[in-house]
């Protein structure tokens, strides 16, 4: 299958978006594994962001299940929780040179309140295009487009982090009902729409091309 291509507005040699699943019961294992050989050799430190979902004890979850992985690998709570958070210089210090930065899911309002235009997401950028592997789920996931789904249900949608151009993202997609998705194409200005399902992710590569991992199938709809 010919790759989708994507247009990046920030240079990453690997953003990986993961519609959903539970780690601890092996929906994501294909994922996760190729999130570890992904990272580089000389960086094995994952620094985790719980913003979305406020939860220090999900950082020690996942890095005691990377650890299983890889017994290299060391995970990191950068503990981002506020607008406050994300100015921290110690917290900032854990996103200078990590193997990869890991967003886990929770609520998008939550993440994005916390680091919106705030020098956490520079520092994800700068990172990104140093070679660290960026790596979300759920409803973190979905904020890498340009707009993301309100899912305290107060507005349509939130203007999000803004590393894919033009494009808006429905995590834990479900192909019979792609209501959610088609809302936030209606946005003016946005031209591509990706469903990613659970136990499903988008590996997309320096330049743009993507391809999917897991066990399922992205839905991409484009808007002339």
């Amino acid at each position: 299958m010919k790759p989708l291509h994507l247009e990046l507005a920030v240079a990453v040699r690997t953003l990986v978006l993961i519609g959903g699943g539970e780690f601890s019961f092996g929906e994501t294992s294909e994922i996760d594994e190729l999130l570890l050989r992904a990272m580089p050799a000389d960086r094995r430190t994952v620094a985790f962001l719980p913003a979305a979902s406020g939860s220090a004890e999900y950082a020690t979850h996942l890095g005691a299940y990377f650890k299983q992985i890889d017994a290299s690998v060391e995970t990191v709570n950068v503990p981002i929780y506020r607008p406050r958070d994300a100015r921290r210089l110690k917290n900032l210090n854990y996103l200078l040179n990590p193997g990869m930065i890991y967003l886990g899911g929770g609520v998008t309002n939550n993440l994005l309140a916390a680091i919106h235009e705030s020098a956490t997401d520079v520092a994800m950028r700068d990172a990104a295009a140093n070679g660290t592997v960026i790596a979300a789920i759920g409803a973190a996931a979905a904020c890498f487009g340009t707009y993301a789904r309100d899912m305290r249900g107060l507005t349509t949608a939130l203007p999000a982090l803004g590393w894919l151009a033009d494009t808006v993202i429905d995590t834990a997609f479900d192909p019979q009902n792609d209501t959610a998705l088609r809302r936030l194409i209606s946005i003016p200005g946005t031209k591509l729409g990706l469903g990613i399902p659970p136990s499903t992710a988008l590996v997309i590569r320096q330049g743009g091309d993507a391809e999917i991992v897991g066990s399922g199938n992205v839905a991409a709809f484009r808007k002339e």
